[in-house]
């Protein structure tokens, strides 16, 4: 073996000594530095010299605490409550600055809270910011993966028929792909503002009985504005990767289904997607690890805002190793997400492997 792989193959290996040079250079390398400074706390510019710091630096932005109170009573018993008739609960402080009993809690604050028995629980994190950026994050994952997925078999299946002019509609659908993304961020910001196109258009559409909000400086629609976005951007990219998945079946097997006698539905059920299960193992995986990668529609329309509802892991990642110069804390955050991300895929991958 080693004489076939040294002798009959070294024109082989040498045209892909180049390629493997070139991701040991700009990927092996860097994740092996990110690796290595997530454990110190290495700075871009300071005078200090790097020292060691363990697992702190993980500890700082994934810890997490639980803290239970019962609601504040008077010398009679009875559950004190605010002008609306709420409970009133102890201060949070008291319980997470310098109080011996909760060693672990100091340093966190409140993440979120919910009515557990007669009390109240809370969550709370080191890093409050980051727990929101993990959360938007696999918010966005979970609904562009599945949605974009679909649509773009759907177009694909519309446009997979020899007709007319159809390539015109293979252009317009693939357009968005190829231009960059930061422009089309920016015309989306012009789309979403509170006197821009969207508006307006739902405003006619009504007769002017929709008010609408300024979709990118709402909390509550800037991340489903921003997923919206994303999703009719990169759609025509996975609408090619299906169209060549659907003209790799065989067109024997719709003609013997039409012989049968197979309705549409059935034609797609029991040829097109076994068919397709190759292409769409592929298609979850990419969709998935391009939605992890979300940085240039955050930085470009929100910058995290407002009120941290759009932060995202990689924006995170970005903003801390070079805007705050903290780099130890920006690896930290790209080993966390190469760790997640691969994690995910895996369980993908073993979810749609072949049963027999």
């Amino acid at each position: 073996m080693a004489s076939r792989l040294s002798f009959s193959n070294r024109a082989g290996w040498l045209m892909a000594l180049p390629g493997f040079g070139l991701i040991a250079l700009f990927v092996i390398l860097p994740f092996v530095l990110a690796f290595v400074l997530s454990f110190t706390n290495q700075r871009l510019v300071s005078p200090n010299p790097t020292e060691w710091v363990g697992l702190s630096n993980y500890q700082s932005l994934l810890g997490l605490g639980v803290l239970h109170l019962e609601p504040e009573r008077d010398e009679a018993g009875q559950v004190v409550t605010d002008e609306n008739g709420a409970p009133e609960y102890p201060r949070l402080r008291s319980y997470t600055r310098n109080n011996p009993d909760y060693p672990h809690l100091q340093g966190k604050s409140e993440w979120f809270s919910f009515d557990w028995g007669n009390g109240r629980t809370y969550v709370l994190a080191s890093d409050v910011v980051f727990m929101k950026a993990i959360v938007n994050t696999l918010i966005f994952v979970a609904v562009v993966a599945p949605v974009q997925a679909g649509l773009a078999l759907v177009l694909a299946l519309l446009i997979n028929q020899r007709l007319r002019g159809i390539n015109i509609f293979r252009t317009v659908y693939f357009m968005p792909v190829v231009v960059s993304i930061v422009v089309v961020s920016l015309l989306w910001r012009f789309i979403y503002a509170e006197d821009g196109l969207l508006n307006n258009l739902l405003s006619g559409l009504t007769f002017g009985a929709f008010d609408g909000p300024d979709w990118l400086g709402n909390p509550r629609t800037a991340l489903g504005a921003i997923i919206g976005m994303s999703i009719w951007q990169a759609v025509g990219f996975h609408m090619v990767i299906w169209l060549s998945g659907l003209q790799t079946i065989s067109p024997t097997l719709y003609e013997a289904g039409a012989i049968e006698g197979a309705s549409r539905w059935q034609t797609f059920r029991y040829i097109t997607w076994p068919g397709l299960r190759n292409t769409a193992v592929l298609i979850l995986i990419v969709i998935t690890m391009q939605a992890f990668a979300l940085f240039a529609q955050i930085d470009v329309m929100t910058k995290g805002g407002p009120l941290d509802s759009t932060q995202t892991i990689v924006f995170q990642a970005v903003q801390r190793g070079y805007g705050k110069q903290d780099i130890s804390s920006g690896a930290t955050i790209s080993v966390f997400l190469f760790v997640l991300v691969l994690s995910i895929s895996l369980l993908q991958r073993w979810l749609t492997r072949e049963r027999r």
